[in-house]
């Protein structure tokens, strides 16, 4: 990266990347590309200190943690799923008014006894004594996950790492339960789910972030100042 630009990270596809330019739209700041809409990097129009890299939301933390990045456009909740190492890096500028959703628990509808998380202690106390195995949880965000158990009392459990429709995993025997970001909760119904009563675990919306160790770079605060008031 350029030490002399500022390099802005946007989520490079689906409806964050449309929100996300339209923010930068709206304090003039056009981005356009020179070789078509399927480059990563774009340039912005009358702002040659500018340079804005598309890339995968979690992958913006990460960028911004290590200063390759100077400010980002990601969620919430993958910010706090990050290693500490990487929070510790990173600035909360401004919370934006969309990427609403919140982090929940929810069970298979068949689970007639479980409905709070205490109910759920005593489900994978029974479940290891049976099975004589831990109950599993499928999940993308294991650190919030465990935590939000632990903190419960809940410990008799193991995380089994999702790589893809977490909502399968109950349906497919990989997990018991699954912790999973929802945005109106149609999925996890539809797809013979529900939500503990007491199983919110986070709620979260797109946010800016800066970097901690680009803090002294050159125009960095008033572009913060434009992009946040």
């Amino acid at each position: 990266m350029n030490k002399e630009i500022i390099n802005i990270g946007c989520v490079s596809k689906g409806r964050l990347k449309i929100q996300s330019e339209q923010i930068l739209k709206k304090k003039k700041l056009k981005v356009y590309f020179d070789r078509g809409e399927r480059e990563l990097i774009g340039k912005v129009r009358g702002r040659d200190d500018i340079s804005v890299s598309f890339m995968h939301a979690r992958e913006i933390l990460e960028q911004l943690s290590i200063g390759n990045l100077d400010i980002g456009i990601s969620g919430l909740d993958l910010l706090k799923e990050s290693e500490i190492n990487i929070q510790k890096n990173i600035k909360l500028e401004k919370k934006l008014n969309f990427g609403f959703a919140t982090l929940v628990l929810a069970c298979p509808n068949e689970f007639i006894d479980l409905f709070t998380t205490l109910d759920l202690d005593e489900v994978a106390e029974d479940y290891k004594k049976k099975n004589k195995s831990l109950l599993k949880i499928g999940t993308k965000y294991p650190n919030l996950t465990r935590e939000f158990l632990y903190s419960r009392g809940v410990t008799n459990f193991t995380i089994v790492k999702s790589l893809g429709s977490t909502e399968l995993m109950c349906a497919m025997n990989t997990a018991q339960l699954i912790c999973d970001i929802s945005s109106s909760g149609t999925t996890i119904k539809q797809n013979n789910l529900r939500i503990l009563n007491d199983g919110e675990i986070l709620k979260s919306q797109a946010c800016i972030f800066s970097s901690k160790k680009s803090k002294k770079k050159k125009g960095l605060k008033s572009l913060i100042r434009l992009l946040t008031k």
